[in-house]
């Protein structure tokens, strides 16, 4: 296994949620959301880690607990534009790799960060990283909502979609909907890792007509010509915070861990 880099954290902590308003303070235990991402990006080794927020009330909380904290415009579209303005303010070098990990990821492996940055610094034609897993569950092969992606002979990837793919051209039309022992599909798990120098350019690419339709940020680089290295993990990470119910299960969990 190579040497683990040097790297950056920056943990997007939106205000505003459609699905759950205000998640990021929500109490999970006996620490807001956020906090618990904080404390576990601590453990992660990185060189520095950084709540990235648009509400002072979530700038107030993370300061709170010890937390760095860069205040960003409340207009950005995704976390990776508000990831862009953290670089530009620590004015961190081009060649530096930094991490997105979600605000609302409170039991995000620690080695799903380092296998991404492993996969990043190992692939120098690369200008990110992210994360994929073995598809077990059939249902999940035709879940529009479970992202796929196919990747080239070097683990790159060629495309992300919800659609069903690769094709079983035969065996899905000779037997619809079932699933071959060695279907090579790859479920997408939404961790980032970025050369800087990639978010600099990130604000003038243009929205692809790939990205319109599937609704999928990442294919906006690939429409560009970017190469994203994938780095493969064994299992699912746990599920984060995206609504009430989330946070409830996630509270049992801890309670009875």
């Amino acid at each position: 296994m190579s040497t683990l880099p040097d790297f950056h954290i920056v943990i997007p902590a939106r205000y505003a949620s459609q699905r759950f308003p205000q998640k990021m303070l929500a109490p999970l235990a006996d620490k807001p959301v956020v906090q618990w991402v904080y404390e576990l990006a601590l453990k992660a080794g990185a060189k520095s880690v950084t709540i990235a927020t648009d509400h002072q009330d979530i700038e107030a909380a993370a300061k709170a607990f010890g937390a760095e904290v860069v205040m960003t415009r409340a207009d950005h579209e995704n976390g990776t534009e508000r990831l862009a303005e953290v670089a530009a303010v620590k004015g961190w070098a081009g060649d530096e790799i930094v991490v997105n990990v979600q605000g609302d990821e409170p039991l995000l492996p620690i080695s799903l960060i380092h296998d991404a940055v492993r996969a990043l610094a190992d692939d120098p034609e690369s200008q990110m990283a992210t994360v994929a897993c073995p598809i077990h569950r059939e249902e999940d092969i035709f879940n529009p909502s479970v992202v796929k992606v196919v990747c080239d002979a070097k683990g790159r990837a060629l495309y992300f979609s919800r659609a069903t793919m690769p094709w079983d051209r035969d065996g899905f039309a000779a037997q619809k909907k079932v699933i071959a022992e060695d279907y090579p599909a790859l479920r997408h798990v939404g961790l980032y890792v970025y050369r800087v120098a990639l978010l600099g350019q990130y604000a003038q690419m243009p929205m692809s007509p790939l990205e319109k339709w599937e609704k999928l940020e990442q294919l906006r680089f690939l429409h560009q010509g970017i190469k994203v290295q994938v780095a493969l993990t064994a299992e699912l990470p746990p599920h984060g915070v995206d609504t009430p119910e989330d946070l409830q299960a996630l509270t049992e969990k801890l309670k009875a861990q």
